[in-house]
Protein backbone atom coordinates (compact mmCIF):
# COMPACT_ATOMS: atom_id res chain seq x y z
CA UNK A 1 0.00 0.00 0.00
CA UNK A 2 1.31 3.46 -0.93
CA UNK A 3 2.63 5.77 1.77
CA UNK A 4 0.11 8.43 2.73
CA UNK A 5 1.47 11.08 5.10
CA UNK A 6 -1.22 13.40 6.45
CA UNK A 7 -1.15 16.03 9.22
CA UNK A 8 -1.70 14.46 12.63
CA UNK A 9 -5.12 15.57 13.88
CA UNK A 10 -6.38 14.98 17.42
CA UNK A 11 -9.97 14.60 16.24
CA UNK A 12 -9.42 12.49 13.15
CA UNK A 13 -6.75 10.31 14.78
CA UNK A 14 -8.00 10.20 18.36
CA UNK A 15 -8.35 6.41 18.31
CA UNK A 16 -5.14 5.60 16.47
CA UNK A 17 -2.38 3.52 18.06
CA UNK A 18 1.17 2.84 16.91
CA UNK A 19 2.81 -0.53 17.30
CA UNK A 20 6.17 -0.30 19.04
CA UNK A 21 8.49 -3.13 18.03
CA UNK A 22 11.95 -3.78 16.61
CA UNK A 23 10.68 -4.47 13.09
CA UNK A 24 12.13 -2.39 10.25
CA UNK A 25 10.36 -4.24 7.46
CA UNK A 26 9.02 -0.91 6.12
CA UNK A 27 12.63 -0.01 5.17
CA UNK A 28 13.45 -3.23 3.30
CA UNK A 29 13.53 -1.45 -0.08
CA UNK A 30 15.36 1.65 1.18
CA UNK A 31 18.92 1.84 -0.18
CA UNK A 32 19.51 5.50 0.73
CA UNK A 33 18.41 7.35 3.87
CA UNK A 34 18.78 11.04 4.63
CA UNK A 35 21.41 11.65 7.31
CA UNK A 36 21.64 14.62 9.67
CA UNK A 37 24.78 16.22 11.00
CA UNK A 38 24.17 15.37 14.67
CA UNK A 39 24.32 11.65 13.86
CA UNK A 40 27.24 11.72 11.41
CA UNK A 41 29.80 10.45 13.94
CA UNK A 42 27.67 7.45 14.93
CA UNK A 43 26.56 6.57 11.41
CA UNK A 44 30.08 6.93 10.00
CA UNK A 45 31.22 4.05 12.21
CA UNK A 46 28.74 1.71 10.51
CA UNK A 47 27.75 2.92 7.03
CA UNK A 48 28.98 5.19 4.22
CA UNK A 49 27.86 8.81 4.05
CA UNK A 50 27.81 10.47 0.62
CA UNK A 51 26.42 13.57 -1.06
CA UNK A 52 23.85 13.40 -3.83
CA UNK A 53 22.28 16.12 -5.98
CA UNK A 54 18.56 16.36 -6.62
CA UNK A 55 18.35 16.55 -10.44
CA UNK A 56 15.22 18.69 -10.27
CA UNK A 57 16.03 21.24 -7.55
CA UNK A 58 19.84 20.96 -7.97
CA UNK A 59 20.08 20.93 -4.18
CA UNK A 60 22.63 18.69 -2.50
CA UNK A 61 21.86 16.28 0.33
CA UNK A 62 23.79 13.96 2.62
CA UNK A 63 22.56 10.39 2.63
CA UNK A 64 23.74 7.14 4.12
CA UNK A 65 24.11 4.15 1.82
CA UNK A 66 22.20 1.11 3.04
CA UNK A 67 22.73 -0.89 -0.15
CA UNK A 68 24.53 -0.84 -3.49
CA UNK A 69 21.39 -1.17 -5.60
CA UNK A 70 17.96 0.45 -5.66
CA UNK A 71 15.48 -1.45 -3.54
CA UNK A 72 18.23 -3.15 -1.53
CA UNK A 73 18.79 -2.63 2.20
CA UNK A 74 21.75 -4.76 3.24
CA UNK A 75 21.27 -3.82 6.91
CA UNK A 76 18.07 -5.81 7.14
CA UNK A 77 17.81 -9.53 7.73
CA UNK A 78 14.11 -10.20 7.75
CA UNK A 79 12.78 -7.44 10.00
CA UNK A 80 15.92 -7.07 12.16
CA UNK A 81 18.52 -4.33 11.77
CA UNK A 82 22.14 -5.46 11.48
CA UNK A 83 24.22 -2.76 13.14
CA UNK A 84 24.39 -0.58 16.25
CA UNK A 85 22.96 2.58 14.66
CA UNK A 86 19.80 3.32 12.69
CA UNK A 87 19.41 6.66 10.85
CA UNK A 88 17.00 9.06 12.54
CA UNK A 89 15.01 9.36 9.32
CA UNK A 90 14.21 5.66 9.59
CA UNK A 91 13.60 5.70 13.35
CA UNK A 92 11.00 8.48 12.93
CA UNK A 93 8.62 6.31 10.89
CA UNK A 94 5.55 6.22 10.77
CA UNK A 95 5.86 9.91 11.70
CA UNK A 96 7.41 12.80 9.84
CA UNK A 97 7.85 16.51 10.44
CA UNK A 98 7.05 18.81 7.53
CA UNK A 99 6.19 22.45 6.84
CA UNK A 100 2.56 23.09 7.72
CA UNK A 101 1.68 26.66 6.83
CA UNK A 102 4.20 28.99 8.51
CA UNK A 103 5.36 26.35 11.03
CA UNK A 104 6.42 22.72 11.20
CA UNK A 105 3.77 20.08 11.74
CA UNK A 106 3.74 16.41 12.72
CA UNK A 107 2.56 14.04 9.98
CA UNK A 108 1.67 10.35 10.12
CA UNK A 109 1.50 7.65 7.46
CA UNK A 110 -2.11 6.49 7.71
CA UNK A 111 -1.34 3.46 5.53
CA UNK A 112 1.49 2.16 7.67
CA UNK A 113 1.24 -1.38 9.03
CA UNK A 114 2.38 0.09 12.36
CA UNK A 115 -0.76 2.23 12.63
CA UNK A 116 -4.15 0.83 13.68
CA UNK A 117 -6.97 1.19 16.16
CA UNK A 118 -6.06 -2.12 17.80
CA UNK A 119 -2.83 -2.91 19.65
CA UNK A 120 -0.13 -0.34 20.31
CA UNK A 121 0.63 2.97 21.98
CA UNK A 122 -2.23 5.46 22.01
CA UNK A 123 -1.50 8.83 20.41
CA UNK A 124 -3.98 10.83 22.45
CA UNK A 125 -5.50 10.65 25.92
CA UNK A 126 -9.25 10.49 26.51
CA UNK A 127 -9.12 14.25 27.02
CA UNK A 128 -7.64 14.71 23.54
CA UNK A 129 -4.17 15.65 24.75
CA UNK A 130 -0.97 14.10 23.34
CA UNK A 131 -0.12 10.88 25.14
CA UNK A 132 3.24 10.35 26.84
CA UNK A 133 4.25 8.26 23.83
CA UNK A 134 3.30 10.97 21.31
CA UNK A 135 4.98 13.64 23.43
CA UNK A 136 8.22 11.67 23.22
CA UNK A 137 7.84 11.25 19.46
CA UNK A 138 7.21 14.98 19.03
CA UNK A 139 10.40 15.82 20.93
CA UNK A 140 12.33 13.37 18.75
CA UNK A 141 10.88 14.94 15.59
CA UNK A 142 11.79 18.43 16.86
CA UNK A 143 15.40 17.27 17.37
CA UNK A 144 15.36 15.77 13.88
CA UNK A 145 14.02 18.98 12.32
CA UNK A 146 16.66 21.11 14.09
CA UNK A 147 19.41 18.74 12.97
CA UNK A 148 18.13 18.81 9.39
CA UNK A 149 18.23 22.62 9.34
CA UNK A 150 21.83 22.57 10.58
CA UNK A 151 22.65 19.93 7.97
CA UNK A 152 21.30 22.19 5.22
CA UNK A 153 23.67 24.96 6.36
CA UNK A 154 26.54 22.47 6.45
CA UNK A 155 25.82 21.23 2.92
CA UNK A 156 25.48 24.80 1.61
CA UNK A 157 28.92 25.68 3.02
CA UNK A 158 30.57 22.55 1.58
CA UNK A 159 29.09 23.34 -1.86
CA UNK A 160 30.07 27.02 -1.57
CA UNK A 161 33.70 26.02 -0.85
CA UNK A 162 33.66 23.61 -3.83
CA UNK A 163 34.85 20.67 -1.72
CA UNK A 164 32.88 17.95 -3.50
CA UNK A 165 34.06 15.55 -6.18
CA UNK A 166 32.04 12.90 -7.95
CA UNK A 167 32.93 9.33 -7.08
CA UNK A 168 32.03 5.97 -8.58
CA UNK A 169 32.09 2.42 -7.31
CA UNK A 170 32.94 -0.46 -9.64
CA UNK A 171 31.45 -3.73 -8.46
CA UNK A 172 32.10 -7.30 -9.51
CA UNK A 173 29.61 -9.87 -8.26
CA UNK A 174 30.11 -13.53 -7.51
CA UNK A 175 28.43 -14.53 -10.77
CA UNK A 176 30.83 -12.34 -12.76
CA UNK A 177 28.34 -9.52 -13.36
CA UNK A 178 29.88 -6.04 -13.21
CA UNK A 179 28.26 -2.66 -12.66
CA UNK A 180 29.17 0.93 -11.83
CA UNK A 181 27.45 2.84 -9.04
CA UNK A 182 27.50 6.57 -9.83
CA UNK A 183 25.69 9.79 -8.92
CA UNK A 184 27.48 10.24 -5.58
CA UNK A 185 29.93 12.82 -4.31
CA UNK A 186 32.38 13.00 -1.42
CA UNK A 187 34.83 15.46 0.11
CA UNK A 188 38.05 16.04 -1.83
CA UNK A 189 40.75 15.98 0.85
CA UNK A 190 43.22 17.92 -1.30
CA UNK A 191 40.73 20.78 -1.71
CA UNK A 192 40.08 20.73 2.03
CA UNK A 193 43.79 20.95 2.88
CA UNK A 194 44.23 23.84 0.46
CA UNK A 195 41.58 26.01 2.12
CA UNK A 196 42.81 29.30 3.63
CA UNK A 197 43.23 29.17 7.41
CA UNK A 198 40.39 31.61 8.02
CA UNK A 199 37.95 29.34 6.18
CA UNK A 200 39.16 26.29 8.11
CA UNK A 201 38.65 28.21 11.35
CA UNK A 202 35.17 29.21 10.23
CA UNK A 203 34.31 25.55 9.54
CA UNK A 204 35.69 24.56 12.94
CA UNK A 205 33.71 27.20 14.85
CA UNK A 206 30.52 26.23 13.01
CA UNK A 207 31.02 22.60 14.03
CA UNK A 208 31.38 21.59 10.39
CA UNK A 209 35.01 20.44 10.34
CA UNK A 210 34.30 17.34 12.42
CA UNK A 211 31.32 16.56 10.20
CA UNK A 212 33.53 16.79 7.11
CA UNK A 213 36.01 14.31 8.53
CA UNK A 214 33.17 11.99 9.61
CA UNK A 215 31.94 11.90 6.00
CA UNK A 216 35.45 11.27 4.70
CA UNK A 217 36.11 8.46 7.19
CA UNK A 218 32.74 6.85 6.52
CA UNK A 219 33.68 5.98 2.94
CA UNK A 220 35.67 3.09 4.41
CA UNK A 221 32.36 1.56 5.45
CA UNK A 222 31.74 0.62 1.82
CA UNK A 223 33.64 -2.51 2.83
CA UNK A 224 30.89 -3.13 5.37
CA UNK A 225 28.33 -3.19 2.54
CA UNK A 226 30.48 -5.68 0.65
CA UNK A 227 30.61 -7.84 3.78
CA UNK A 228 26.84 -7.62 4.28
CA UNK A 229 26.29 -8.66 0.66
CA UNK A 230 27.58 -12.13 1.62
CA UNK A 231 24.09 -12.79 2.97
CA UNK A 232 22.53 -12.20 -0.47
CA UNK A 233 22.08 -14.60 -3.37
CA UNK A 234 24.79 -12.86 -5.39
CA UNK A 235 27.52 -11.44 -3.09
CA UNK A 236 29.92 -8.71 -4.16
CA UNK A 237 33.31 -10.28 -4.91
CA UNK A 238 35.30 -7.11 -5.58
CA UNK A 239 34.84 -3.35 -5.16
CA UNK A 240 36.89 -0.43 -6.47
CA UNK A 241 36.27 3.18 -5.44
CA UNK A 242 37.57 6.01 -7.61
CA UNK A 243 37.03 9.68 -8.32
CA UNK A 244 35.23 10.50 -11.56
CA UNK A 245 37.74 12.17 -13.86
CA UNK A 246 36.70 15.48 -15.51
CA UNK A 247 36.52 13.89 -18.97
CA UNK A 248 34.35 11.05 -17.61
CA UNK A 249 32.08 13.54 -15.87
CA UNK A 250 31.67 15.61 -19.07
CA UNK A 251 30.92 12.49 -21.11
CA UNK A 252 28.32 11.46 -18.55
CA UNK A 253 26.69 14.90 -18.64
CA UNK A 254 26.61 14.91 -22.46
CA UNK A 255 25.36 11.35 -22.85
CA UNK A 256 21.62 10.98 -23.53
CA UNK A 257 19.63 9.61 -20.61
CA UNK A 258 18.28 6.09 -20.90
Amino acid sequence: MAINFVPLDKEKHKDLKVAVNSSFSFAKNTHLAAATIREFAQLAATMPLVFIEDPTSKRHHVVTMLGMEQGQNLFLTGDSWKGPHVPMNILRYPFDVRPDGDKLGVYIDENSDLVSTGEGQALFTDAGEPSEFLDGRQKFLADLANSEMLTQRFVAKVVELDLLDQIQIRLTYQDGKQRNVTGMMSINEKKLLELPEEQVLELHKAGFLGAIYAVMMSVGQLNRLVELSNDTENPIRNMQLSAVQPEEQQASEEAPSE
